[in-house]
């Protein structure tokens, strides 16, 4: 009867994607990596309402502030291909890890919204480098064994996400000081990141690609196709991202739940979103990457539509659950897609396309709190609706090799 069991769970492409991905040491660490970035991430989003209303800041002055993260990120972009090809994959992970780790643990205790500002800059420094290290180790990584974990290491991503968004909720809950937890998982993610590093090192590092290309190739001029996988990008970006920062303060300020509930909002997104993921490598295959991103995009419209038109925590919760469906499988297509594209070396198609896809990851929420400032809470959700909407139409044009 095991015996059966077994065999049925390797045929299943579902099943097999999932124990490929967990039953590779060198998966697994990678996939870490993605877990501990968002970990730190949701550590400090659910606190977000906390930080706003101990600072005194309105919706726009919280966008302002939240700006800080992009224009670090921005400024990080053009530097990361150069310390990746200098460190290494491995060694990028170890130190933006590091950085990112302590750079948390400012903003959580900013007696003013410049400190404030300060450690989210600092935090989009850190955040540009760990991303492009993470999706290029786990690509050379794809190539050395021959395997597809691409989706699943997003899965983790988003796994690291709905656990730091349980964990910020209990601590809610308990009345815990919110500097301490925050401080207890960043002190937590760097001996996990110290504990990975044996195995990160193991991964070929990608100083040269088959084609003799330089790793970390700085930014191209996008093709037509790699503009629309931008606008794209952008669109699920913003999507994770209005999840990430504005769920809590939708549900607690606008919607009047309990801090509790607030912090369930990014957590029902991850839930589905990391679902997904972790078969997403399975399902590509059989619904086929441009028509996944159609569905995708329509589907995470509707649930913003459902959060806002029928405005109650239990519905926007589904909403937001929604949402984490149709952004799910987005940026692993596209970060897969950006590397086949013609004429333009795969460093370089991976670095442009995740440089403008995580700008509207960042720069997607401040955008939002000017909005919710001039005209509600509500048309700021409408507007990430919106993006979605399109982005499902510009899916049926674009190519993904």
């Amino acid at each position: 009867m095991n015996t059966t069991i077994s065999l049925n769970a390797h045929r299943n492409p579902f099943i097999k994607n999932v124990l490929t991905f967990f039953s590779s040491p060198l998966a697994l660490a990678v996939g870490l990596v993605f877990a501990s970035d968002s970990l730190l991430f949701g550590s400090w989003i659910a606190h977000i309402p906390h930080v706003k209303a101990k600072l005194g800041l309105s919706d726009a002055q919280l966008g302002l502030v939240l700006f800080a993260m992009p224009v670090g990120l921005l400024l990080m972009n053009p530097l990361t291909g150069r310390i990746i090809a200098r460190l290494g994959e491995a060694r990028a992970c170890l130190w933006s890890a590091v950085g990112l780790a302590l750079a948390v643990c400012i903003p959580i205790n900013a007696p003013n919204a410049y400190v404030l500002s300060l450690g989210l800059f600092l935090m989009g420094l850190n955040a540009s480098l760990i991303n492009v290290a993470m999706n290029t180790a786990a690509t050379n990584l794809e190539r050395q064994q021959n395997i597809v974990i691409m989706s699943a290491c997003h899965g983790m991503w988003s796994l690291g996400g709905l656990l730091g968004s349980a964990i910020a909720g209990v601590v809610i809950a308990q009345h815990i000081s919110p500097s301490l937890h925050v401080f207890v998982m960043s002190a937590l993610i760097l001996v996990l990141t110290l504990v990975l590093q044996p195995k990160l090192a193991q991964i070929p590092s990608s100083s040269r690609t088959e084609t003799g290309e330089k790793a970390g190739s700085s930014f191209v001029k996008p093709t037509l196709d790699l503009w629309l996988m931008i606008l794209i990008g952008v669109a699920v970006s913003m999507g994770e991202g209005v999840a990430l920062d504005w769920s809590a303060v939708y549900l607690r300020e606008t919607l009047d739940a309990s801090s509790q509930v607030a912090a369930l909002g990014f957590g029902c997104f991850s839930l589905t979103m990391t679902g997904l993921r972790f078969v997403g490598d399975a399902i590509t295959p059989r619904i086929g990457a441009r028509r996944w991103l159609q569905i995708g995009g329509l589907v995470g419209a509707a649930g913003l539509a459902l959060a806002i038109l029928v405005p109650y925590p239990a519905t926007a919760l589904i909403g937001f659950a929604l949402l984490g469906v149709g952004c799910s499988l987005g940026a692993p297509i596209l970060y897969a897609a950006a590397l086949r594209i013609p004429g333009i070396p795969p460093a370089a198609g991976l670095a442009t396309f995740a440089s403008f896809s995580f700008v509207g990851f960042l720069a997607g929420p401040p955008l939002i709190g000017f909005i919710a400032e001039a005209a509600g809470l509500y048309y700021g959700l409408g507007f990430v609706g919106l993006m979605m909407l399109v982005s499902s139409l510009v899916a049926r044009k674009v190519n993904l090799y």
